[in-house]
Order: C-alpha cells, then structure tokens, then sequence
C-alpha cells in the first residue's frame, strides 16, 4: 500500500507561528513558533499542565489557534496524509479486524482490499489471533496496539501520539514503541507527547519542552538531554518539580 506521501503532496513542513490558545480568557499556549519538518519523531515533554496534548491536537487541527498560525506545505492540511492517536484509544464497538477495514471502507476502498489490508496488517502486528474479538474488550495494550495498527493503515505522512504508553506496563510500552520505531522507519514523522524520561531518550530525534503553555526548549535530542538552556528544562530533567 503506497504512502500518503507517494499519493498526496506533502504536507510538511508543520510551523507554527506565534500560535496560542485561550479559553474564556485563560490562556492556556502562548506564541508557540517551531517546525516540524518531515521524517523525525520530535518528543513533546513538559510536566502535567504544560499543555503537550493541547499542543498535539492545534497541530493535528482538532483545535485552532486563537493567536497566530498553523501552516502546512502547500496550505493545507490533507485529513487523510495525518492520524493522531490518543492515551485512551477510540475504537469501534466491532471487531478487531473490522476496526482496520471500516476506515477503509470510508477511504473507498473495495471489499477485498479492505479484508486483504487488514489481514495483512494484523499479522504485521501480531494481531491476528485477535482478529475477531470485540475491539473493547481487549487489554490497554491490546487497545493501543490496535489504535496504532489502524493508524498506520491511514499511511499517514505524520502521526500524533498523546502520550499513547503512559497506563501499560514495561511490556507493552516496548511493544507500542517498537511500532512507532517501524513508523519512523517507513518514513513516517512522529509528533509524541510523554513524561517518560526513558521513553523520549530512546524514541526522540528532537524534543519541545513546555512550560505553563510556553515552549522554552527546542532542538535536537541529544542537546537537550545533555544540557538544555532553561533552568526548568534542568529541573524537569532532574526529577524536580516545577509549576
């Protein structure tokens, strides 16, 4: 199955200019400027409150800038060259396979292909003796492992992870991690939010540190983890609470 790259112009680079968010007169992001450019996972940390998965979701477009601007290439944002998954999979009330067919089906895909692609996927992801239970009775990780699954069926150009391992345990965060290595493989951008110090020194190419809704660090993994500018970024990474 082709990429949304290989069917679509690309969409990225992502900036942001300026961009804030304000609810009822609290502002909740402030002046947020970056790009995200395509095929790196960039890492978004900051303690609870900072306001990562707000930022996830004024990316993906779930919510819009009060202040400043979302940009993709070209203008704008194909809905079927992004995904975004959530801390709490939304799954179907069907059946495994059915959960990576029915989105198919909406895409316009035949039958046949639908049945094909999704078999195809669950075994790439070791799904398949699942295939035919009830999506919401599986365990979290089977859910997150699924949510995941049906994103990538999507072959979207960039994916958003809302903290998507932060209720399983060691062994299923290394499962879900080792899809979104196979992700970033295929040349997928991955945008994901953790606390998991561990999780973002293996997984990130490039981190943005928030702060009360501010971004205050951006750049390359392996700076920010040896030394970032802001005393915050310093507290955080040594296990300090900041508010």
């Amino acid at each position: 199955m082709k990429r949304a790259s290989d069917l679509y112009p690309t969409i990225l680079p992502l900036r942001l200019e300026d961009a804030g968010f304000a609810v009822a007169g609290a502002t909740l992001l402030e002046e947020i400027s970056l790009a995200i450019p395509a095929g790196r996972r960039l890492i978004v940390m900051g303690a609870n409150g900072a306001g990562k998965s707000l930022l996830l979701r004024l990316c993906h477009g779930l919510i819009e800038p009060t202040s400043g601007r979302r940009i993709w290439a070209n203008g704008e944002a194909r809905p079927q060259a992004q995904a975004m998954v959530f801390q709490r999979p939304v799954l179907l009330r069907r059946s495994v396979a059915a959960n990576l067919a029915y989105p198919l089906r909406l895409r316009g895909m035949g039958r046949a292909a639908c049945r094909e692609m999704a078999g195809e996927t669950l075994e790439r992801f070791g799904l398949s003796a699942l295939a035919d239970r009830p999506a919401r009775l599986l365990s979290g990780g089977e859910q997150q492992r699924l949510a995941l699954a049906r994103a990538w069926t999507m072959r979207p150009q960039i994916l958003f992870l809302d903290e998507p391992t932060s209720a399983l345990d060691p062994s299923a965060t290394r499962t879900i991690e080792e899809m979104i290595e196979t992700f970033g493989a295929e040349g997928i951008t991955i945008v994901m939010s953790t606390h998991n110090l561990g999780q973002a020194r293996r997984l990130a190419d490039d981190v943005a540190f928030l702060h009360r809704g501010r971004l205050i660090e951006h750049g390359p993994a392996d700076m920010f983890f040896e030394g970032p500018d802001a005393p915050e970024a310093h507290a955080f990474l040594a296990g300090d609470l900041i508010w």
